[in-house]
């Protein structure tokens, strides 16, 4: 390992389970009704049930059950972040993982929220609720009903992101449960802020955040095009929310993807999201970004704006208590990228050093 841990999560002697994909959130809302009027009317997600406890909502190009749920409850939090496994025998094989790992589980063979069958949830080393299933329901996959499609259609559920203190321990805890890294954001004396890691051939499932945690910076949903996300932003302008943009339109220099950053009715961060790329071959290389580089975050060189990096959603535990959390004792991104006009800079004071795009450093 190329990079210094500090405290590291001890490795299973089992093989982690084999995660597919990112499958689904479950999120907790305020007001059903409200946040219903955002993910259905305003994002266009497609509702497969709901009852007066939950609405249950999938992208359209999904087949299995739903890629959101939206349950009532009296704090905004995040209740799971839902991996599909290969396999049933991968629930198995998660459930013993993380018992060997100390961490607290729960099984529950009907699942924890419908359309889901067999499922493990655990409260992973980082503090982070994270569920893997392999059985489901499956529903009409819409790819074809382009009736229901619209301007701005979500088509996939892409990642998640996560916001730990520690990003080079959650990264090697990451890397033995079988992701792999693409990109990550360093400076030159070797602090990591940020990493992106994936199991699908895409740039990443889940990202880690440097900052207090855990808790969830965002949830992404991609569509087929950036014209798609330009008729999101013309929605919300159009209905005078535009105040619920936080950052974006614009391209990521991390990643490569077009995107936009919105807020949902309790604030939970939704990142629309397209055009990154394959990550497939086993030989594929990690881009290594200097955090001082203004085009890491925004291609175009755009300020990130502070909440962007202070502000996330609280994740729960298995009793539905919010977890505490620990503060990131190492520099955060904001402080060494952000002067006093707000606008993150390549060069230091008084030092051309110039532009430094996507490389190893």
């Amino acid at each position: 390992m190329s990079f210094e841990v500090s405290n590291p999560i001890p490795t299973p002697s089992i093989n982690p389970p084999d995660i597919v994909r990112c499958a689904y959130t479950e999120l907790v809302v305020t007001d059903l009704e409200r946040s219903r009027k955002f993910y259905v009317d305003v994002l266009g997600l497609h509702v497969t049930e709901e009852d007066e406890n939950a609405i249950y909502l999938r992208s359209l190009e999904e087949f299995i059950h739903h890629n959101l749920v939206l349950r009532k409850g009296p704090v905004a939090a995040v209740a799971a972040l839902a991996y599909r496994v290969r396999t049933p025998e991968d629930v198995d094989t998660a459930e013993a993982y993380y018992k060997e790992l100390g961490c607290r589980t729960e099984r529950r063979s009907d699942g924890f929220v419908k359309g889901i069958g067999d499922s493990v949830r655990v409260e992973d080393p980082l503090g982070f609720p994270y569920e893997f299933f392999y059985e489901t329901e499956h529903v009409e996959r819409l790819t074809q009903r382009y009736d229901l499609y619209s301007a701005g259609e979500l088509v996939r559920l892409d990642h998640f992101n996560q916001v730990t203190p520690d990003v080079p321990r959650g990264r090697a805890y990451l890397e033995d449960l079988g992701f792999r890294v693409s990109e990550d954001i360093k400076d030159s004396d070797g602090v990591t802020y940020a990493a992106w890691m994936h199991r699908k051939q895409t740039v990443h499932d889940t990202a880690l955040t440097g900052g207090d945690g855990p808790r969830m910076h965002h949830m992404a949903f991609a569509t087929h095009e950036k014209h798609n996300i330009i008729q999101i932003c013309d929605k919300m302008g159009a209905l005078r929310i535009s105040d619920r943009i936080e950052r974006g339109p614009g391209r990521h220099g991390v990643s490569n993807a077009f995107y936009l950053y919105i807020l949902d009715p309790d604030d939970h961060r939704i990142e629309i999201y397209t055009q990154d790329y394959y990550t497939g071959d086993p030989d594929n290389p990690t881009i290594t970004w200097d955090v001082h580089d203004n085009q890491r975050r925004d291609w175009w060189g755009n300020p990130v704006v502070p909440s962007w990096y202070t502000e996330a959603s609280l994740v729960l535990d298995l009793d539905g208590n919010p977890q505490p959390l620990t503060t990131r004792t190492e520099t955060s991104e904001m402080a060494v990228t952000i002067g006093a006009d707000g606008f993150s800079y390549t060069r230091e004071p008084g030092e051309e050093k110039g532009f430094k795009v996507g490389s190893q450093l």
